[in-house]
């Protein structure tokens, strides 16, 4: 629920793994067929010194650097710039505001404002909405944990819920009470957003006092 390139990332990790999954092979191959050492010893130096050839072959002139390391430097320069965007793109889409008024966000409907009122913004920022969520689910003995995050999802403000239940709640009894809990704060704040809620239960469960009988 956020812009995170999950296609693109897939697609890495695939590459990635199937890089390592040959690498490993050839190794493996090496190690335990001895036809397979005796042809890499047969042609890993004459791959060498045909390399080491075209490197001398390629020197810019005047000079003694091969304009293939100039390429190889350049192409590692993009494979950085590359890697910097890829790791940027990750949870993008999150928003600090959940939402705002215009500049003009007191005017009342026919355009003007009562006596006393000014032009101004109202933002309500995600943080707030967070410490809200968590006010209100403190009481809860079955839920040790939570965050809310939001995000931009398909052209609009949503938030993303997560909570932490302990073993043996009732995930129903607790997705109602955060429901109940998104709707009063939609009467509050006058917003009405999508919301996705994810319960969970992690290692944090474990270590924590039993509050319920199972």
């Amino acid at each position: 629920m956020n812009g995170t390139p999950r296609a693109l990332n897939r697609v890495l990790v695939f590459l990635f793994g199937l890089g390592l999954l040959a690498v490993g092979a050839l190794l493996v191959l090496l190690a335990a067929v001895p036809a397979a050492a005796s042809w890499w010893h047969g042609w890993a130096p004459s791959a060498a010194e045909s390399v080491g050839t075209v490197f001398e072959g390629s020197r810019v002139p005047g000079t003694r650097v091969s304009w293939l390391w100039l390429l190889l430097t350049v192409a590692a320069i993009v494979v950085i710039l590359l890697m910097v965007w890829w790791v940027a793109q990750q949870g993008k889409g999150r928003s600090d505001l959940v939402a705002a008024t215009g500049p003009d966000g007191g005017a009342g409907p026919d355009g003007g404002f009562a006596p006393g009122e000014v032009r101004g913004r109202v933002t309500i920022a995600a943080a707030a909405v967070e410490q809200a969520v968590r006010g209100a689910l403190a009481p809860r003995k079955d839920v040790l944990g939570s965050s809310v995050v939001a995000v931009d999802f398909e052209g609009r403000i949503a938030l993303r819920i997560r909570l932490v239940a302990r073993q043996g709640a009732d995930p129903a009894a607790i997705a109602q009470d955060v429901e109940r809990l998104v709707g009063r704060l939609g009467r509050v704040v006058g917003v009405s957003v999508p919301v996705l809620l994810h319960i969970t239960s992690g290692a944090r469960t474990r270590f924590s006092r039993a509050e319920r009988v199972r």
